[in-house]
């Protein structure tokens, strides 16, 4: 068993945490336990935690010594999401890294598929597939039909040279990949500086893989193997409530983390056309606020003035007329 497993890629999994809390803790926990592929080891990143998720990972630390290891930050520290992955890294062992959040979890096969693809893709630095966006885990009728995946934007298992997707992901046609769907050559991850500490909290996941899709080829596959937990206390949805991020509206989150990718493509030299149009669009209501607002406000009067003249319309135009007047806008 011992020659079986050493002829396998050791994967090193790693769940960052702070105030996990018990229940989504152990869940996360138990479902790297429950993958198909054995070689992994796991890595309990602490960036602080004051509640009884330390416990809980030292409690595994201790029950596992040859599977888990507990790290935490000089003098029990909070430093932030990406400071505590670059953690996990430093002290990992594996050729892979993956990464899973202390509230989500992975299916079964997560690991035995994406190895098996970076090794069918020697080209490939990262796989990802779509992750689901899981709101029917707490078992009520009205959130069952809230799951969706998140959009990949090309064609499913393909392999994608750079910089292709830094143009999808800011044109919007694509979702970077959930952070959980990822498996990545720890050299690659390496390569590329890991993660941007600046970013303790939102962005730090898009900031990495800007990074990583800037410089290397990506297999995009067509499975899911992670489940994304919707929750009110997740990172997103704490910095929602504080008025810091809006997942429709232009906000100060998003304008940090885009200033912060002008001053880095111009740092490595990118002079791509694409890229510098879709970025100075995507800019736009940072350079140009009071015309943003304008074009903001344009709209919603246009979407209100159509809506007023189409009741006008079916109010006092003959049927035959509104028959025509609408296949004709059709």
């Amino acid at each position: 068993m011992t020659e079986e497993m050493n002829k396998k890629p050791l994967v090193s999994c790693i769940i960052i945490f702070l105030n996990a809390g018990e229940k989504f803790f152990i869940e996360a926990i138990e479902s790297i336990f429950a993958q198909t592929y054995d070689n992994w080891e796991l890595l309990l990143a602490d960036d602080g935690s004051t509640d009884e998720s330390t416990d809980i990972a030292l409690r595994y630390a201790q029950q596992y010594p040859e599977k888990v290891r507990y790290v935490e930050h000089e003098g029990h520290q909070n430093r932030g999401m990406s400071a505590t992955r670059n953690l996990g890294v430093r002290n990992a062992k594996g050729d892979y890294i993956a990464l899973l959040d202390a509230d989500d979890i992975w299916l079964p096969q997560k690991l035995e598929k994406q190895v098996a693809i970076l090794a069918a893709q020697p080209e490939a630095a990262m796989v990802y597939g779509s992750t689901l966006m899981w709101h029917s885990w707490t078992g009520r009728p009205e959130d069952a039909q809230r799951d969706y995946g998140r959009i990949l934007g090309v064609k499913a298992d393909t392999l994608v040279k750079p910089p292709t997707l830094i143009k999808i992901f800011l044109k919007g046609k694509a979702e970077t990949p959930g952070t959980c769907s990822i498996l990545i050559r720890r050299k690659v991850l390496q390569d590329v500086g890991g993660f941007e500490e600046s970013f303790r909290g939102m962005f730090e996941d898009q900031a990495f893989f800007y990074k990583v899709c800037l410089k290397a080829s990506v297999f995009i596959e067509s499975g899911c193997w992670d489940k994304y937990r919707q929750h009110p206390n997740s990172c997103c949805s704490v910095a929602e409530a504080q008025g810091y991020y809006n997942r429709t509206q232009w906000n100060s989150a998003q304008r940090i983390f885009l200033n912060w990718l002008e001053k880095y493509l111009s740092e490595q030299g990118v002079k791509d056309t694409e890229i510098c149009q879709a970025l100075n669009i995507a800019l736009f209501p940072a350079h140009h606020p009071n015309l943003h607002y304008l074009s903001k406000s344009i709209q919603k009067l246009k979407v209100r003035l159509n809506k007023f003249i189409r009741s006008i319309a079916r109010h006092i135009l003959p049927a035959p007329i509104l028959s025509r007047l609408k296949a004709t806008l059709r």
